[in-house]
């Protein structure tokens, strides 16, 4: 069911995977303790009845088949698993080093979006 939405419709729909899923785990400060996959899709449901402007475009009747929540059930296990699994880039790496060795912290981040919670927040403590 998934794969017969348009494709601007399918990249609407990853991307707010990808937004909610990141601010979620900013959130929780990336914490994998605090970490709860039925919080998550809480946020995520939420996120898309409220803000998203492709959930309206969606018919009622997919919106209640089993197998379209299937489909995106795997397309959020798909999109986590990218998440997760983007290293940070030689900049990212560079900066928050540097910044690290300034303020004397041992922030550990493992992929790009990890870093980028880890740099704005010692970007925070130095006050930029």
């Amino acid at each position: 069911m998934f794969k017969d939405l348009s494709p601007n419709l399918k990249s609407s729909i990853t991307r707010s995977i990808t937004q909610t899923f990141e601010q979620y785990m900013s959130n929780i400060e990336w914490s994998e303790e605090k970490f709860s996959i039925d919080d998550f899709i809480a946020n995520w449901r939420e996120y898309i009845t409220t803000k998203a402007l492709w959930y309206s475009k969606i018919p009622e009747d997919m919106k209640q088949d089993p197998a379209f929540h299937e489909n995106l059930a795997q397309r959020i296990n798909e999109v986590i698993a990218r998440v997760l699994g983007e290293p940070p880039s030689d900049d990212q790496i560079a900066s928050i080093q540097m910044m690290q060795e300034q303020l004397n912290t041992h922030y550990e981040y493992h992929c790009k979006a990890e870093a980028v919670f880890v740099e704005t927040l010692l970007k925070k403590y130095l006050g930029l």
